[in-house]
Formats: C-alpha cells, sequence, structure tokens
C-alpha cells in the first residue's frame, strides 16, 4: 500500500503512520532499527530504497528516506507513506524535502525514529566530508557512505580516513567480504609461511582495490603495492611467499582463479557484490569496526602506482596464465 501525504507536516506523516497500523496491523514493535537514507529527489532513490527493502527481510526497520529537492521551490514536505508489498518487511517513509527545508533533514527525521532503537544512517551516492558531524550522522549509532558511488572514489575513500571515527563504514570496504576470506583461507593451509609482499590491482578508481591492499599491510605488516589494471573493480591479489606465491586473479569480475603452491588451481565464485546485499551485512553490526578502522590507516602504507605509468593499458593476466 502507498499513501500520498503532499505538502504535509511530520506530525500529519505521524498520525497517518498510526492510522495504518490500526487498521491494516503493521506493528512497530517488530522493527529492530531505524534505517535514514539520505539523497537527493532522483531515480537513484528508488534504487535505494529496493535495496533497503531486501535488506528488511533480514533486518525489518522503519525506513525513513530523506529526498532533498530543488532548492529554489518553495519550503515544503511531500511525504510518502509504504507498507505491505510495497516495503517488503518494513515501513517506508519518503520525506520529499524543498526550498530551504532541504538542508533541514534531520529536523524532519526527529520525529519519526523509533523509540529505543538503533538509527542507521546510509548515504547511496554522495556523502558529507565528515559523516559523524553531518546533522543526520550525529543521530546515528552508525554511518555508511559509498565511496564507488561519489564523483571521485579515491578521494571520497581518502576523507573517509581523514574523517573516521567509531560507527563509520563504507559499502567499498563491505564489497571485499568474499576476497578478504578467500585469502584468510588459503593462508591458513600449508605451507604456513610469513608473507614477505603483496600487490594488489585494480581499476584506477576502485576504492574496494585501495582498501584491499590496505587491509593486507595492515593485517600481515608488509609492503603492498597497489597496480592499476583494466577492471571491473578488483583483479588480482599475489601473495609472495618463500615457496611461491599466493594469487586470486578475476578478469571478468565473475570468476576468479586461486593458485597456490602444491594445489591444483580452482575457480572461485567472486561475483562482484549488489548494494541490497552489503546493506544487509552491514546492518548486521552496529558496534564499531575495527577492522575497518585499521585498515583505513593502512591505506598511509601502501604504494599506490602512478597511472601515468602506462598501466591503464595493461590487460588483466587471463585464465590460461595462472599455473
Amino acid at each position: 500500500m502507498i499513501v500520498d501525504l503532499p505538502s504535509t507536516t511530520t506530525s500529519q506523516v505521524n498520525k497517518k503512520l498510526v492510522e495504518l497500523r490500526e487498521s491494516g496491523g503493521a506493528v512497530a514493535l517488530g522493527r529492530v532499527l531505524t534505517l535514514v537514507i539520505v539523497t537527493d529527489d532522483s531515480s537513484e532513490t528508488e534504487q535505494a530504497i529496493q535495496a533497503a527493502n531486501e535488506a528488511s527481510r533480514e533486518h525489518p526497520a522503519r525506513v525513513i528516506v530523506v529526498a532533498k529537492g530543488a532548492r529554489q521551490a518553495a519550503p515544503r514536505i511531500d511525504a510518502q507513506i509504504r507498507i505491505g508489498g510495497d516495503a517488503g518487511a518494513s515501513e517506508v517513509v519518503v520525506l520529499r524535502l524543498y526550498g530551504q527545508l532541504a538542508e533541514e533533514g534531520a529536523g524532519s527525521v526527529v520525529p519519526m525514529l523509533l523509540p529505543d532503537a538503533p538509527v542507521v544512517a546510509w548515504w547511496p551516492n554522495d556523502s558529507p566530508d565528515h559523516p559523524a558531524k553531518d546533522p543526520i550522522g550525529e543521530l546515528a549509532h552508525r554511518r555508511i557512505t559509498d565511496a564507488a558511488a561519489e564523483p571521485d572514489p579515491i578521494e571520497a575513500l581518502g576523507a573517509r580516513a581523514r574523517s573516521y571515527v567509531d560507527g563509520d563504514t563504507d559499502l567499498a570496504w563491505t564489497r571485499l567480504t568474499s576476497w578478504r576470506a578467500l585469502l584468510a583461507a588459503a593462508l591458513d593451509q600449508p605451507p604456513l609461511e610469513p608473507v614477505r609482499a603483496a600487490t594488489v590491482s585494480g581499476e584506477a578508481d576502485s576504492p574496494s582495490t585501495d582498501l584491499l591492499a590496505g587491509w593486507l599491510a595492515a593485517s600481515l605488516g608488509i609492503p603492498v603495492r597497489r597496480e592499476i589494471h583494466k577492471g571491473p573493480g578488483i583483479v588480482s591479489a599475489v601473495l609472495e611467499r618463500p615457496s611461491g606465491n599466493v594469487e586470486v586473479v578475476r578478469p571478468d569480475g565473475k570468476i576468479g582463479y586461486l593458485t597456490q603452491p602444491g594445489q591444483p588451481d580452482r575457480r572461485v565464485t567472486l561475483q562482484r557484490r549488489a548494494v541490497r546485499d552489503c546493506l544487509t551485512e552491514e546492518l548486521r553490526r552496529l558496534g564499531p569496526d575495527e577492522i575497518y578502522e585499521s585498515t583505513l590507516r593502512g591505506l598511509s602504507d601502501v604504494v599506490r602506482q602512478n597511472p601515468e605509468e602506462g598501466s591503464e593499458q595493461s590487460e588483466p593476466v587471463s585464465a590460461g596464465q595462472h599455473s
């Protein structure tokens, strides 16, 4: 069910929410958190809502969408309430803010927050330089950004490192979960030798590639080189050990190839993760992510290849070159 409330107020929206719960049986008591999505009012707003709906099947939530409209328009709030099949396992409140209200989203959000429930703020596209100091970020226990969706992903990642406080995270980090698990599992198998150095390659503007390099530098305390290749995304990770290298190569963004000494090459699934899957994973954790924090610090230890060195033209290693 979708209910439109044009030119409304937050008190009227709250009143309508209560009416809908009483008439339709939807209760807020089953909601485990409030997810606040902050975005400009555009076609991408619906994509973010759909991802939140999918995530809510594991994490029932009240989803509040702050969609910032034209700043030149007269101040007003156009609201929309979605429940039932149009909202997954959540209840969605879309607040389209115009005029001066577009810059005062926190004041519109506060009356909608569920009592005694944690608040998660998510910026699916452009995010503030310091999320924890943003008015909506100050309301949140957890703040989710996505450097890959920014105009300059690598600069955005640098801003994350400079502004990090407990509770911050980024979906570029969450996209690494499969890579991290695969590399950690490979190092747990014989021969149990120290890693001397590592090289990670990927697209020049892939923040996940930088974060993978930072994670290796911080976790293993080794020199890591970040090379640039055509993607998509992360292309390869090579860990140098005395008896031979551990290599993971993903030339197409879907299937990876794991090579390690004394074992046959393996094909592994390394499909690039959808936003809904990353969001679902991040909502499982509401406390600080110490590994992400140390990874951001590890970025300063990574030697990043200069794009002018010509490897933008480099081709990823083909599947036949792994052995």
